[in-house]
């Protein structure tokens, strides 16, 4: 491999997750990261939560339905780890986007079988996440969550596994500056 595919997370034939909770930044930062490498593809997890076409069942703080809300994640987050490995296999850098929290990230970590992999966790605080929530056209929160209880859901039920970011204070631009600098913090072994 030529040194022009070489990037901050090592070879081009790698996999960065970047999650966190709703409003957090994902998508834009992302994006922003994957067009500053050298030969990438952004992964975007929700795509794969949209295709289901009759029968979605969308995430609520209510436990009704919990057990088809949690499969039907997990099958998201399943084909997302696959499409990054295959992108990863034909020498691209996947940046997978995708809300993994909880006991739901370690499980995924294990579903990339793509090394080396990186782990950002946007955290800016739950105030930030509920202006920006407020500001952008589409709704995230709903059906019982709230930026408050996602936040502490991330805080409080996410493995430290990664780079985990307040990103609250940078703009996009910054936070894959910053991303770019810490990658070796965001290396999962």
């Amino acid at each position: 491999m030529t040194d022009h595919h070489r990037t901050p997370f090592g070879s081009a034939a790698s996999v960065v997750l970047v999650t966190g909770v709703m409003a957090a930044g994902k998508s834009t930062v992302a994006q922003a990261l994957a067009e500053r490498l050298p030969r990438s593809a952004h992964v975007r997890g929700d795509a794969f939560r949209r295709m289901l076409v009759s029968g979605r069942a969308d995430m609520s703080a209510d436990e009704a339905g919990r057990a088809e809300v949690v499969a039907q994640l997990r099958l998201r987050h399943r084909i997302s780890a696959r499409t990054a490995d295959l992108y990863a296999e034909a020498g691209w850098t996947a940046v997978v986007q995708d809300i993994v929290i909880g006991a739901e990230l370690p499980a995924f970590v294990s579903l990339v079988r793509t090394r080396p992999l990186y782990v950002v966790v946007l955290a800016p605080g739950a105030a930030t996440v509920a202006a920006r929530e407020a500001a952008r056209p589409k709704t995230g929160y709903g059906l019982g969550w709230t930026p408050e209880g996602m936040d502490a859901l991330l805080r409080a039920e996410t493995p430290r596994i990664g780079l985990w970011l307040d990103s609250g204070g940078l703009t996009p631009a910054e936070t894959v500056d910053a991303i770019l600098a810490r990658a070796a913090e965001a290396l999962v072994r």
